[in-house]
């Protein structure tokens, strides 16, 4: 089933190319790489492409890949590395053109939900990280973008307004409570769109800085009742579409939680 609340949320996680998804029985017993996705979308509505954040698309892949899903379905893609975390001083402009390039695709067939913009956690708020930032927006203008800030300097009014007069969306991120993260702000910036990403509350293994450990969690259900709540009461009523993504993806976490997930927004 398409797991989407009320047709206005979309439901997936970051990624579904795991193998140890077969073993906890995500996907069914010998399914290969390369059907990975058309497996996934028979459980959800939309999935995030980190990989993207590795390597720069390419069209002829995003083609591929969008020819695989059905009619509806959903990419959020994530914004390439050398754009947020390894940023070049004068070529970063020609990585934004071909960046564009390799998303046409998904932008053409309307199957492309929005940009993850994650900064990493060392991007402070300072003046010429504003003003870099401020050129991305500009370069990216015209795709749908959303931000996600790791570093909690950029918790600020003036923030959350400007993303708002751009009409970008501010990721809400849940995480652990530490704090040197960005915190969860349920806050909506962009009308036609929020975004929810649930990384996992595991401090002890956030702080190893291994990503095995620090994105394996399991939600247990209070949490996610508590979660439910705070998406129908804060951020539905405040954007027409929404997008909710689970990153805990160890053991197939991800999308057990997010399956449950789904099932209590849907009121079952």
């Amino acid at each position: 089933m398409n797991n989407q609340a009320e047709n206005r949320v979309f439901m997936g996680t970051s990624g579904y190319s795991y193998g140890e998804w077969v073993d906890a029985g995500i996907y069914p017993r010998g399914t290969h790489a390369a059907n990975m996705l058309p497996e996934y979308t028979r459980l959800f509505g939309a999935t995030e492409l980190n990989y993207t954040w590795y390597q720069m698309p390419k069209a002829p892949a995003m083609e591929r890949m969008a020819a695989q899903v059905p009619r509806g379905f959903k990419f959020a893609v994530k914004l390439t590395r050398t754009l947020t975390h390894e940023v070049h001083k004068t070529r970063w402009r020609k990585e934004a053109l071909l960046f564009r390039q390799g998303i046409a695709p998904l932008a053409d067939r309307k199957s492309l939900l929005t940009i993850l913009i994650q900064l990493p956690p060392y991007f402070q708020r300072t003046p010429d990280r504003r003003a870099y930032l401020a050129a991305l927006l500009e370069e990216l203008s015209g795709l749908p973008l959303a931000v996600e800030f790791r570093h909690p300097s950029w918790v600020n009014d003036k923030v959350f307004s400007g993303l708002e007069q751009r009409g970008i969306t501010l990721v809400t991120v849940d995480a652990p409570d530490l704090p040197y993260l960005f915190p969860r702000v349920d806050a909506v910036t962009n009308p036609a769109l929020f975004y929810l990403r649930l990384h996992g509350r595991n401090s002890r293994g956030w702080r190893s800085g291994n990503m095995q450990r620090q994105f394996d969690y399991d939600y247990d259900e209070p949490e996610l009742r508590e979660i439910a709540g705070m998406v129908k009461t804060s951020l539905m009523p405040e954007a027409e579409t929404g997008a909710v993504f689970f990153n805990n993806h160890v053991r197939g976490q991800a999308p057990k939680n997010c399956l449950r997930l789904g099932a209590i927004l849907n009121n079952r």
